[in-house]
């Protein structure tokens, strides 16, 4: 949590498991909790939720529950992430998870869905996300309609055809800019070029009416949102070797990626009547940069540091003399 204030963050979406969230409910009866915490429990501990009649975003302002947490396929470094096609120099197409392989990740989406718990699975390949997607449609078809705010987390290769059926499901997109600019230095030799391009395609999501929310994937890429604001506007990958953006076809405005880490995000967890905009009556959670993000070029967007953070109208951290974001 320090990290958290040091990095500006007021609220994050948690992947945890029931111990997690005892954990955090400990920490605010304590008067501890010094974020936001929309917790999220695997799919597979489902009736838990359903069985107590717990809805999604069931809970007060700083500790939330009701959406769950699969994974249909693995990453794109370890070849593990699911494609349609196979990746380069290779027969493999990827590894979908067991419990798409036999089933129950439609049964368990199904059923989840039925009790109005929001369902967010991890889904990097093309076909990950295409099979997602059928999966969501059919709990579309098959069960009543409520305020269902599906989620594919990562969302990170997705066919052209498909993006269309994020919007029309109203399936929310759920990146981490950051990874595309890792991602960038070597996808090539995965995937192919051809492919590379439709990679992390959020100005492909934004302009064809898809939600867009954008996040940091802590602990994996470093918990700084400035750092993927800079990746999302700039798509200058790490090592320098795409000056002009890896697919610069694919980057948005400032604008467009500060809304997608707060407004975007808060509508990802059912808050955007609370926190995502600096207005009368919402959530006094705010932070103060050195320096304004409109106004330098993008590229030194990544060296703005946090100056203070509020939350709830305290300030929780101020930044004292030469003292930096850390990297992780």
């Amino acid at each position: 949590m320090d990290l958290a204030r040091r990095c500006g963050v007021t609220s994050i979406q948690d992947v945890g498991s029931v111990e997690d969230l005892q954990t955090y409910q400990t920490l605010l009866e304590r008067g501890e909790l010094s974020v936001r915490v929309d917790c999220r429990i695997p799919l597979s501990q489902y009736k838990l939720f359903a069985d107590a009649g717990i809805r999604a975003h069931f809970g007060g302002d700083m500790l939330r529950i009701g959406s769950l947490k699969a994974f249909a396929d693995g990453s794109l470094g370890s070849t593990t992430a699911l494609f349609f096609e196979s990746y380069e120099g290779s027969t493999s197409r990827g590894l979908p998870m067991d419990i798409v392989l036999d089933g129950r990740m439609e049964q368990w989406a199904l059923a989840a869905d039925k009790a109005k718990l929001q369902l967010s699975v991890h889904a990097i390949g093309d076909s990950a996300n295409s099979l997602m997607l059928d999966i969501f449609e059919r709990c579309v078809r098959e069960n009543p309609a409520w305020d269902r705010r599906f989620r594919l987390e990562h969302a990170q290769h997705i066919a052209a055809k498909d993006i269309p059926r994020f919007a029309r499901l109203g399936v929310i997109a759920s990146a981490q800019p950051f990874h595309a600019i890792d991602d960038g230095r070597w996808a090539h030799k995965r995937i192919g070029e051809k492919r590379c391009h439709e990679a992390y395609p959020f100005r492909s999501f934004l302009d064809q009416g898809v939600h867009l929310c954008f996040g940091t994937d802590w602990s994996v890429a470093p918990l700084n949102p400035l750092l993927g604001i800079y990746a999302a506007v700039t798509r200058r990958t790490l090592d320098g070797s795409h000056p002009d953006g890896w697919i610069p076809e694919q980057k948005i405005s400032v604008a467009e990626a500060i809304a997608c880490y707060t407004l975007n995000s808060a509508y990802a967890s059912y808050d955007e009547r609370s926190k995502g905009r600096l207005v009368k009556g919402y959530l006094a959670d705010l932070v103060v940069l050195s320096g304004d993000l409109f106004a330098i070029p993008p590229e030194k967007i990544r060296e703005v540091q946090v100056d203070l953070t509020v939350l709830d109208g305290r300030v929780i951290f101020e930044r004292t003399g030469g003292e930096t974001i850390p990297s992780r």
